[in-house]
């Protein structure tokens, strides 16, 4: 084997022992909400079990489709001897992994002077780092680098974005070679436009007006406008190829766009900031992301190599204006700001040079060590979050699978049950008046009509249900009651999203 593939080899261990202590870290914390439990981070699970039972699929989904999410989940599950908990905690180590995959892409080939491997490893652990400084449970807080751990929250769009820098770059190194990589260019972008039209705002247009920008101060400008090109293209491709999917997108996502509100959204992310730097963590996690970005401002303006300019423009210029156009379209959701995270971490694989370090070895060894075990206690660590018992959960999955029935519950309370039924049929999501609500979920779960018992909890808006009466029992389940209305039939009202 080459001292090469032994480098890339090693990059690659050393990025899956990164992976496990952060994922561990994030598991162990109030994060594990989202990862586990949360309603909205379930869709995927949800979405790829039904591919793998053969379940007939007529699917409401938002605007985005979760595609390349859900392959890689259902291959996870098809492959892996881990319950539900397992695959989710397993899915997170791997969003992780493709990371550092796309930043070993965008760090270049190895040259003399440079260390790709090692910039790419340090720009995964910055990355990890600004993701375990983040602690809470809520899906609206502007912890932003942890939502690449669930499968839900667009880890498929942050790594195409990555990816698309890489390939950009790559095209630019090697030009005459490059037909490949632009063939590859546009695969990505429709590829990731089809799934998460998200893909558009977060790298084309912004790419655009980087592109544009090297264009106009280089002499070579068509190096700078033919990738430019393929990624439009490729865009637009993406866009066309989601009109088959139609009748699977319960909404576009046209109306999230409310200009008019732009001044609410500028107080409502204020807001999540004082939140962020209320906390210790939240200091440092904020300091390390503007301490990135001031990095690529400069690297931007000291570099003089086309490629390197590009990576250090797209760290700073795509979480600038992703930030300003969330404002300016009025949108009220930390999600969206997600490239404020992982954008200026490429700020550090933008010119890869290697590092100078008096004797090296004793200090690689000792490196190694300490992550060997760390990544070593995470293991278990990991386990015992993913395996801890949930009593209130055991009592409804157990009655419900027991009972042969089929129930309903409100998006919030239903959906983790739901997910770990045996047949998650047998749990039909409703609004409070017993309406079928079709989103992030399989329609045919509706088509039985009318359903025998409700799981509630304390998260479920008071019912009106449209017959006047009274339920046989109510089994107490912890954190959740489930209203058991025995031989009774509630009747299902209208489908909505």
């Amino acid at each position: 084997m080459t001292r090469v593939r032994v480098r890339e080899l090693a990059g690659w261990l050393t990025a899956l022992a990164i992976a496990l202590i952060v994922t561990g870290q994030v598991a162990a914390s109030g994060r594990s909400e989202l990862l586990f439990r949360d309603g909205d981070s379930l869709v995927v699970a949800l979405f790829a079990q039904s591919w793998l039972t053969g379940t007939p699929a007529h699917w409401a989904m938002s605007s985005v489709l979760f595609l390349p999410e859900a392959a890689v989940f259902a291959g996870l599950d098809a492959a892996l001897p881990f319950d539900v908990n397992g695959v989710l905690a397993a899915n997170a180590v791997v969003n992780l992994l493709a990371l550092y995959g796309a930043l070993r892409l965008v760090a270049g080939r190895r040259r003399d002077d440079g260390a790709p491997v090692a910039w790419a490893l340090i720009g995964l652990a910055v990355f990890g780092a600004l993701a375990m400084t983040e602690t809470s449970s809520s899906r609206d807080a502007l912890e932003l680098a942890s939502l690449l751990l669930t499968t839900t929250y667009y880890s498929a769009t942050v790594i195409a974005v990555v990816l698309t820098i890489g390939l950009i770059r790559r095209f630019l190194v090697r030009q005459r070679q490059g037909t490949g990589l632009l063939v590859a260019l546009a695969a990505v972008a429709a590829l990731s436009t089809l799934s998460n039209p998200l893909f558009a705002v977060w790298a084309t247009v912004p790419l655009t007006v980087v592109l544009a920008a090297l264009a106009l101060r280089s002499s070579a400008r068509s190096q700078m406008l033919l990738p430019l090109g393929v990624l439009i293209g490729g865009t637009a491709l993406g866009f066309v190829g989601r009109i088959p999917f139609a009748a699977w997108i319960a909404n576009t996502g046209a109306g999230y766009a409310q200009p008019e509100l732009w001044a609410q959204s500028i107080g409502y992310y204020t807001g999540l900031l004082a939140d962020r730097l209320s906390t210790p963590l939240g200091v440092v996690g904020t300091l390390l992301t503007a301490a990135l970005l001031a990095g690529a401002v400069i690297r931007s303006a000291r570099s003089r190599d086309p490629s390197e300019r590009l990576v250090a423009l797209a760290a700073w210029v795509i979480p600038v204006l992703v930030v300003l156009g969330a404002i300016a379209l009025g949108t009220h959701a930390a999600r969206y700001l997600q490239p404020l995270a992982f954008a200026p971490v490429l700020a550090l694989v933008a010119a890869p040079r290697a590092l100078v370090i008096p004797h090296p070895r004793p200090l690689i060894a000792i490196g190694a060590a300490l992550l060997l075990a760390a990544s070593a206690f995470s293991v278990p660590r990991l386990a015992s979050t993913v395996h801890t018992p949930d009593a209130d959960l055991t009592c409804v999955t157990d009655w419900v699978d027991a009972s042969g029935r089929t129930g309903a519950g409100q998006f919030w309370t239903v959906r983790l049950p739901k997910l770990h039924l045996a047949d998650p049929a047998q749990l039909v999501q409703v609004d409070h008046r017993l309406n079928g609500y079709a989103w992030l979920v399989n329609r045919t779960d509706l088509d039985v009509g009318a359903v025998s018992f409700l799981v509630e909890d304390a998260q479920t808006v008071a019912w009106q249900l449209p017959l006047d009466v009274m339920p046989e029992e109510v089994i107490d389940c912890g954190r959740y009651r489930i209203v058991d209305f025995g031989s009774m039939s509630l009747p299902l009202g209208p489908p909505h999203s």
